[in-house]
């Protein structure tokens, strides 16, 4: 638990950004309290465990927070309460992994004396149209009446509405599918534009001339990363093959995706090296470092795999992000971002987050005379630009 974090939500401020100062505001007026203080949740009757599910170095899923969330909840949770999930796992994790530590710590037994539900978290971070309560929510519940007393709970406060899954287990798989299937269809228009690049072909004119059919999906090349989609396709995996199959496209999609930051450097460094570029000791400027646009968030950035490829080549790196806090990119990253533009001039820029700020650069003015522009987002004026996903 952070305390910090606390502070600053009972001060009126997220600093995620997710939540307006004034809603944050309003609520706290409301009773709306947040604490690290566990005796101050310990007549509560309802609680809601969303903690984070990483994976670890080697990609196998990580159920540490978990298992902490439900040693909590088993020191205050009492008889006829219900524990709600949040949290993005495989199939069973629910009720085989947290429900057997809840009943350890609280000494009650599952089903008899507390109950338990799964609700999937749905939200797009920095999306401010797409909020929580207008995203259409699943729920489940352990018991049919506690699954139905689960889809009141969050009826209330969801205006898009509800859906009751027939069980933890449905409503488990059925996120994890979410973000797995979005997963697969990055890495298919990834290899598409690996295929067209070598072509000669723009891949964004060949998506934005197949969009035309009706039912053609409309995804586009990227970095995948992120604390979902960039992560939960392995919990499936790893489900998967704990039963005994081996998720060929699941996994294939993984390592797709996986390796998108390495690609754009190293194609960068083509570009450069075509132009007549020094590559040793040039200076490459990357803009943007939060794993998507418009938020601070850095879990599981794919950018920084772009920086450690471009290492390799002794080339001096600078990194612009007016979102990242740069004491978060230092602790967890080991090196430095910038919230302002450098003066120096680079010999490259790789256009990597598509922040609002980034839309309205004079890219050109940041580079020397001969230079190279790699837009990875797409979203730069093509004729300033050398290469792009």
């Amino acid at each position: 638990m952070s305390q910090r974090r606390v502070d600053g939500l009972m001060k009126g401020h997220d600093d995620t950004l997710e939540v307006s100062d004034e809603l944050l505001q309003g609520a706290l007026a409301n009773g709306f309290v947040c604490t690290t203080d566990i005796e101050k949740i310990r007549d509560c009757n309802f609680y809601v465990v969303a903690v984070p599910t990483p994976v670890d170095d080697n990609k196998n899923p990580d159920l540490t927070p978990l298992y902490g969330a439900s040693t909590t909840v088993g020191k205050v949770i009492a008889k006829g309460d219900v524990v709600v999930y949040e949290s993005t796992v495989y199939p069973g994790v629910t009720e085989d992994e947290c429900i057997p530590v809840v009943e350890k710590v609280s000494g009650l037994k599952y089903n008899v004396d507390f109950f338990a539900g799964y609700s999937p978290e749905r939200i797009n971070p920095g999306d401010k149209l797409h909020t929580v309560e207008k995203i259409k929510k699943v729920t489940s519940g352990s018991k049919l009446e506690i699954g139905r007393l689960v889809n009141e709970v969050y009826s209330s406060v969801i205006t898009a509405g509800t859906h009751l899954a027939p069980s933890i287990k449905v409503a488990e798989a059925a996120k994890v599918i979410e973000n797995s299937q979005r997963d697969i269809n990055i890495a298919f228009v990834n290899e598409l534009s690996k295929i067209f690049n070598k072509l000669g072909i723009d891949t964004l004119d060949v998506l934005e001339a197949a969009g035309t059919k009706w039912n053609f999906l409309p995804f586009r090349p990227g970095l995948v990363g992120g604390h979902c989609i960039g992560v939960d396709p392995y919990y499936l995996a790893q489900c998967a093959q704990r039963h005994g199959y081996n998720p060929e496209i699941i996994l294939a999609g993984r390592r797709m995706n996986d390796g998108m930051g390495e690609y754009v450097a190293d194609e960068t460094i083509k570009l450069m090296l075509k132009k007549g570029i020094q590559v040793l000791g040039a200076h490459i400027l990357i803009l943007g470092f939060t794993f998507k646009e418009n938020c601070p968030d850095v879990r599981n950035t794919k950018v920084i795999d772009i920086y450690k490829a471009l290492s390799e080549y002794h080339v001096r790196l600078t990194v612009y992000d007016p979102w990242a806090d740069p004491d978060i990119v230092r602790h967890e990253y080991g090196i430095e971002v910038c919230n302002t533009l450098p003066t120096e001039k680079a010999d490259a820029v790789i256009m990597a987050v598509a922040h609002e700020e980034m839309k309205h650069l004079d890219i050109v003015s940041l580079t020397r005379p001969q230079h190279v522009i790699f837009d990875v987002k797409g979203i730069c004026d093509r004729t300033i630009v050398d290469g792009r996903l």
